[in-house]
């Protein structure tokens, strides 16, 4: 009778290959990423302060923390395939309803209940179904069960901290002692959460597939660059005013500073780090999955976020026909452009050191030059502000492409080959399809 239930009937969950890639559903989920980093900004933009930055990072922790144990879930069974997408929706609908809750989960805590307690509930239920997943998965195997034990103290504490800052808080008096109560909680959860990675060890876990890991960081992390677009998009307003000058070159400048970031991932740093994870195995290889992306992946993330309110900012002052355009930048906006882009290309440069055990001398350079010329964009106005970053990350990518030009040919060349070989793979497959089909006997 089992055989004929809703699982029976959708199928069994199916293992993840080494060769696997990432599946239609896996970017079908990352549309909810997608809303919820468009969240944190967007509410972190309605008032930039020390607090806010600070919430903003706290949550996008958590969050991302949930993505590393989506992504270890990943690496084991097809998200797509069987039952598992039905569970999956249901983790996707708490995931957005949890990014739904972020505007009012550090609002003041008096008589705000439900927005940290929705929060709460919807991470655990995230995380419930990514265990829920796992357990299944690791049901035959012993010692991936007493891994799993591990990292029992994690989930149980995690979500019970999230629940205590949703519910001890409001019933502070004080203002201050209950957002500092609700701050310090939160912390406590990112604390243990990422500490409990390190102290578990990797004993016990595996990357089946090497090709899925990476490839599921660099698509969030293009997910994560696609909202610094959004909110270039949104402080130059050009939907809601008659377009000027200005304000389209701040939108071109914005889209040039970004695909010069994309361009120092995703050109040589990325891909050499996709053949050296490739060539790891076992605890060496589970090592590096998870210091170089689950870990050094986030600061980058979090620069991501930085420079995209930055941006924001800068390019809202800019198309604004009300403010002259002489004026320096108002607020933080150049530190938060600068800071951020120092952030990821720090958080890239850590990467790198990570997985290659090189460091670019370009990428130390381009950091002391952003921080010696921050002070500087403070005072000049704000376009020019925003065409000396973008003069110098553009600038760094075209010394990298004539400098590193040996070593980027011969590292593009490795990847074309192994590209063209899967491709030709691939196509002699599917030509039996094109065979005529041989008749059986008595036909």
């Amino acid at each position: 009778m089992s055989g004929f239930g809703w699982r029976g009937r959708l199928g069994p969950a199916v293992p993840v290959a080494p060769g696997a890639r990432v599946d239609r559903f896996e970017v079908f989920f990352d549309l909810v990423f997608v809303f919820s980093f468009f969240i944190i900004t967007r509410a972190t933009a309605l008032q930039v302060s020390g607090g806010a930055l600070l919430h903003a990072l706290l949550v996008l922790a958590v969050l991302w923390w949930s993505w590393v144990v989506h992504c270890v879930v990943a690496t084991r069974i097809r998200l797509g395939e069987g039952f598992v997408p039905v569970l999956m929706t249901v983790g996707m609908a708490a995931l957005f309803t949890f990014a739904l809750s972020l505007p009012n989960a550090f609002r003041d805590p008096r008589g705000n209940e439900a927005g940290p307690l929705v929060a709460a509930v919807s991470y655990t239920v995230i995380r419930m179904v990514h265990l829920l997943l796992y357990l299944y998965v690791v049901r035959d195997s012993p010692n991936e069960r007493r891994q799993l034990i591990r990292f029992a103290p994690e989930v149980i504490g995690s979500t019970l901290l999230l629940g205590i800052a949703a519910l001890i808080p409001p019933k502070i008096d004080d203002l201050f002692s209950a957002a500092a109560v609700r701050d310090g909680l939160w912390a406590a959860v990112v604390l243990l959460q990422y500490a409990t990675g390190i102290i578990a060890g990797t004993w016990g876990w595996g990357v089946a597939s090497a090709e899925h890991w990476t490839e599921r960081y660099d698509l969030i992390l293009i997910i994560a660059l696609g909202e610094s677009v959004i909110s270039v998009g949104v402080g130059s307003n050009l939907l809601g005013q008659p377009p000027t000058w200005p304000a389209v070159a701040a939108a071109v400048l914005g889209i040039f500073f970004t695909a010069a970031l994309w361009w120092a991932h995703y050109d040589m740093i990325g891909p050499a780090a996709r053949i050296a994870l490739h060539a790891s195995q076992d605890g060496p290889r589970v090592a590096m999955a998870r210091d170089a992306y689950a870990y050094l992946f986030l600061p980058m993330i979090a620069g991501i976020i930085l420079f995209a309110l930055g941006a924001e900012m800068i390019v809202h002052q800019i198309a604004d026909p009300h403010v002259p355009q002489h004026l320096s930048t108002q607020g933080p906006g150049v530190p938060l452009l600068f800071g951020g882009v120092i952030c990821y290309i720090c958080g890239n440069m850590l990467f790198q050191l990570r997985t290659l055990r090189t460091l670019s001398w370009t990428r130390v350079g381009t950091v002391l030059l952003l921080a010696a010329t921050m002070p500087v964009a403070q005072h000049i106005p704000a376009l020019a502000a925003l065409t000396l970053l973008t003069a110098i990350t553009v600038g760094m990518v075209a010394v990298e492409v004539v400098v590193f030009d040996e070593g980027r040919r011969a590292l593009r060349a490795l990847v074309f080959e192994e590209r063209t070989s899967h491709e030709a793979h691939e196509a002699a497959y599917r030509a039996r399809w094109h065979e005529p089909h041989e008749r059986d006997e008595g036909e």
